[in-house]
């Protein structure tokens, strides 16, 4: 009986959030494709599905959907927790075309944006013209955006201390790696936090203080 109540609390969970455990399902396949084939035909599937200065383009709708696939052969389970951290509450809030339309804003938005800066290097002298051809992949901008639009979902004040570490985070990538893919996360963010009128009016919001007090006292009652 306990057992068929957990599959169906799992199963009524996934329901929950299904573009985000179809798009969780893909990446798995699409994992396990990359580590299955050899390190030469991974880096070849990889460049084809990139998008780089020269396949945007060529070919900018493909790549722009098939880049959202792959994120090479290993951090899924590490993307499983982060998916469950974001992506799952934020499309359960916002519903399943809202959260969609964050994502693709997120991923094109700030793909362009960092490929522009890489643009604006090369044509500068300031990277060299191979970097036309640099590998940029995977799902890091979509989750950026998502993190950006939950702003909306916390109660203040902690929705100011939420935003303010959110973009600190992603400035302190820029300063560090300062390259095309940090610009592209900071501007996946800030993209996040100008969906708000696809977020506003939106039901429920999310206290962390009131969520803790509540775990405090289930665990005095176990």
């Amino acid at each position: 009986m306990r057992v068929r109540q957990l599959f169906g609390a799992l199963y009524a969970y996934v329901r929950s959030a299904p573009g985000t455990f179809v798009w969780l399902a893909i990446l798995l396949v699409t994992t396990l494709i990359i580590r299955s084939v050899p390190a030469d035909t991974a880096q070849d599937i990889l460049e084809r599905r990139s998008t780089n200065l020269h396949y945007l383009a060529v070919s900018p709708v493909r790549v722009l959907v098939s880049s959202a696939l792959w994120i090479g052969g290993s951090g899924w389970f590490g993307y499983l927790v982060l998916y469950n951290i974001f992506h799952v509450p934020a499309e359960r809030w916002l519903g399943t075309r809202r959260w969609l339309g964050v994502v693709v804003i997120a991923h094109v938005g700030a793909t362009f944006l960092s490929e522009g800066v890489l643009y604006w290097a090369i044509h500068h002298g300031y990277a060299p013209h191979s970097a036309v051809h640099t590998l940029d992949y995977g799902v890091s901008y979509a989750l950026a955006g998502v993190e950006g639009v939950l702003t909306y979902l916390i109660a203040r004040p902690w929705r100011f201390l939420y935003v303010a570490a959110l973009v600190l985070y992603y400035i302190v990538g820029v300063l560090q790696a300062r390259d095309f893919t940090s610009v592209g996360h900071l501007s996946a963010a800030l993209i996040g936090l100008a969906c708000y009128p696809i977020a506003r009016g939106r039901p429920g919001q999310w206290d962390p203080a009131a969520s803790a007090r509540m775990l405090r006292q289930r665990l005095r009652r176990a």
